[in-house]
This record gives structure tokens, sequence and C-alpha cells, in this order.
């Protein structure tokens, strides 16, 4: 087949990636001058298969509810005049009960394990350096009340296989000794020896550039202008060259959309609804000053709800969501203010070992944020569309990096006609289910009339 795949993040890249190894021809477009350069580009950096929990559970809408008094709250709902927002804030809320919860997570770690599979499959066979660490993820506890519940938590992992286990302070910072500093304040945590971290922008790169040695087209650059449809299936897509203005049509026998959460606006411009709604999230990467007081473990801050990972010689903090749309500003009083909590975070727990100093002061943090497309089950949308030639492998929230080559794989397995080897609710087709297996929250596109013009 002759497969166009819009975007050029995790998820697009490996797709692309996946759909060559199995003998397709494959376009690969971006907006951007190369590849990973938008939600990709500076992520938590972990590979969480242990911690993949939506974040629609009982406790959420009271907490959503409190934090939205506060600019530096771990989510921060910020009501605007969208439709799209509220419908997707009603489906989130249908989905924060114990009962749902516990089948999210079912497919969520299915995902996981399988994505885990195949990112050591690719490197195995490619050689991609990323600044990987194999040490696992620490979630470290600050209150007690919190801790006490870190037993059900790792519990209902166990049962779907995650080996993610309760630890004692002194446990933890065993296992961590970047910790001690901040020991007093820590009352326990959990830890999973098989997670790991690494850059996901180094990755989604190099991977890009093997898909351009293998055949693919790479056409960075370009803006998607329009997918044109003929009655009940896509005919071809229009895209844009920014450098010459000069507009070309892309036509093939199958087109996968991957445009994180431009994907919604994207498909909704054909009649097709998905619920994907942009998670404004923040981070800050940090050279270090003391390499060897550094952490080598990831790490999850329960109280702060931010994850930080060592990249080589620099230390990333990643966290907040904010859902307000589609802003990406980073120099407005909001922003800026989230970004320096996260900045402040690092300074307490791991005191002088990163340079923390403003820009102001000299320093040099590097300050990024990026629009995690989250569906309200945070189960991403993998499959077939109404639309006949028309796939979609979108709505990863904040486990783009987690789940993106598995994504990848099992979609391009999908389009090969073969069945991926996990217990997962694709788009498009019907689920095989072990009786033992909790039964997946459904996401369900629909078809509706195309806008004037589409």
């Amino acid at each position: 087949m002759q497969v166009t795949v819009l975007g050029a993040g995790i998820i697009g890249v490996s797709t692309a990636w996946h759909l060559l190894q199995r003998g397709h021809q494959v376009t690969l477009v971006d907006r951007q001058p190369g590849a990973a350069l938008e939600t990709s580009f500076a992520n938590a950096a972990q590979i969480s298969v242990s911690y993949c929990e939506p974040w629609a559970n009982k406790d959420a809408p009271l907490k959503t509810l409190k934090w939205m008094f506060s600019d530096e709250s771990p989510l921060l709902f910020r009501p605007q005049l969208d439709w799209a927002q509220w419908r997707w804030g009603l489906q989130f809320l249908a989905q924060c009960n114990d009962k749902a919860f516990v089948r999210n997570v079912a497919q969520l770690v299915a995902l996981g394990a399988y994505s885990h599979a195949a990112l050591k499959e690719v490197v195995a066979q490619t050689g991609i350096e990323y600044n990987r660490l194999e040490r696992g993820i620490a979630h470290y506890y600050t209150d007690q009340k919190s801790f006490d519940g870190a037993a059900d938590a790792a519990a209902l992992m166990q049962r779907f296989g995650v080996q993610r286990r309760v630890v004692s302070r002194d446990e933890l910072l065993a296992i961590e000794p970047a910790l001690r500093a901040f020991g007093e304040h820590i009352v326990g945590g959990t830890y999973t020896p098989s997670d790991e971290s690494g850059d996901a922008r180094m990755f989604t790169q190099q991977l890009a550039a093997l898909c351009a040695r293998h055949g693919a087209q790479l056409l960075f650059n370009h803006d998607i202008e329009q997918i044109e449809r003929d009655g009940d299936e896509v005919r071809q897509v229009r895209v844009r060259d920014r450098s010459d203005g000069v507009a070309r049509c892309l036509r093939g026998d199958a087109f996968v959309v991957a445009c994180g959460s431009y994907s919604a606006p994207l498909m909704k411009s054909v009649g097709v609804s998905v619920p994907i709604y942009p998670g404004k999230g923040y981070s800050a990467t940090l050279p270090l000053l003391h390499p060897e007081r550094a952490p080598s473990v990831s790490m999850l801050d329960d109280e702060m709800k931010c994850a930080v990972s060592r990249l080589g010689n620099q230390l990333r903090v990643a966290g907040t969501i904010e859902l307000g749309g589609f802003d990406l500003s980073l120099d407005t009083p909001l922003a800026r203010k989230r970004c320096e909590m996260l900045v402040r975070r690092i300074e307490q727990v791991f005191p002088g070992v990163a340079d923390t100093r403003t820009p102001e002061q000299g320093g040099d943090p590097q300050f990024w944020c990026g629009l995690r497309p989250a569906t309200p089950t945070n189960i991403p949308l993998i499959g077939r569309t109404p639309l006949r030639k028309l796939w979609i492998n979108a709505g990863h929230g904040t486990l783009g990096w987690t789940h993106g080559a598995g994504s990848g794989k099992a979609l391009a397995e999908l389009m090969h006609g073969e069945q991926p080897a996990m217990d997962f609710g694709f788009l498009g087709q019907g689920r095989q289910r072990p009786a033992s297996t909790p039964v997946a929250a459904s996401t369900r596109l629909q078809t509706t009339t195309p806008p004037s013009g589409a």
C-alpha cells in the first residue's frame, strides 16, 4: 500500500516505521522542519508502564473544582466558550468512578506492556541511543494519607501483571540515594524496576531518519490544509510547502491521522468527531551542577504531580495539566508561574544538584510547553475510522512516549491485516477478551455532516 501518515511525533514516526517494516510505501508529513518538534519534544521522558493510570477517578471532580482557584494546581481547568471542551468534560466526569477506572487501567496497561516490548525490539534492531536509563521509576509520597492509598493502587496494577511494589522511606532512599537530602519529608513510596526513561525527541528524530533511509518520503515544513473526501471515502490530502507556498495533493491507499491534539479539528473537517481535547503540559530542562548527586532512577512526585528524569547531564522536570484550548504561550504570567513552580520543586527535592537559577539570575532553564491529546478515558484512538482509507492513531494524553512504539506497531499490524497480540479495544473492529479481563470503556467515533467546502 501507499500510506500517508499525517504527523511526525513519536506516534506518527512509529507508525511509519512499522509500515515500512511490512513492505508498505510511506509518506510522512509534518508542519515542523523536523520530527518530534511539538508534543514529543520535551516531555517527562518516562516509559511508565507501571503508572498507566487515567486522569479520571472518583476523587478527580472534587480535586479539579478545588484546583480551579490556584494557578499552581496540578490540573487546572480554564473554562472556555467552547462546546468541545464542555462535552469532553462531561464525558470525563462519566469516567470518574471505580468501575470505569479499573476497566480503563486494564487497557492502558495492556497497551503499555505491548508498547514497551515493541520499543525494546526497535532499539535492538536499530541501535538508537537516546539517553536511556533502565533503572525503573520511583513514586515518592510526602503525605501519609496519600501513601496509605498506594497499596491499593499497587495491588490493582499487580492484578494486571505489573510488579509495582510499596516500599518504605528507607527502602526508597536505598533505591535512589539522591533523595536523601529530602528524606525527612518522604513517608514512603512505590517502585517498579521494569520501567525506564529516555529522551523521546532523540529517539523519534533518529527513527525518522531511519524511515527516510528505508524509503519513506519525509515532507517536513508542510501544512496539512485539508483532507478531501468523496462520499464515504477519503480521496486525497492537500498539503502546502511552507518554504515556497506550493500546494500538492497526496493520494494513496490509506491515510493515518497522527496529529496529536490537532487530530480532532482535522477529523472534524471531514465529519468525523473524536473525543480528543488538548491538555497543556509544561517542562523545564536544567543543566546539572553536580552529576554525581543527581538521580538516575526516574521519579514521580505525588504532592506536585510532576515527573523527574535524568537525561545525560541534564535534569528534566515535567508536569501539570491545563485544560484551556490550544494555547501554547510560554510568555504569560500563568505559564511562567507554572514553569517556575517545577523548578522550585527541583531545588527543594535535590538542593544544589541542578542549575535552578532564573534567567534574571543568570541561569538558563529550558522551559517548554506542549499539548497532550487526551481522551476522557485516556485510552488512545487506534484503528479504522468510519471513512474508508482513513485511520487514526491519536489521543495518548500524557502517555505518548510510553505507548508510542506499540501504538505504531499495532496500527501497522491492523492495516496489514494482522491482529495485535494484546487485549485492547481497537476502533473499527471487534475485540476478543479473556474472561478474566475487565471490559474496557468504549470510545465511540461519530460521523457527522461535513462542513461546507470540506
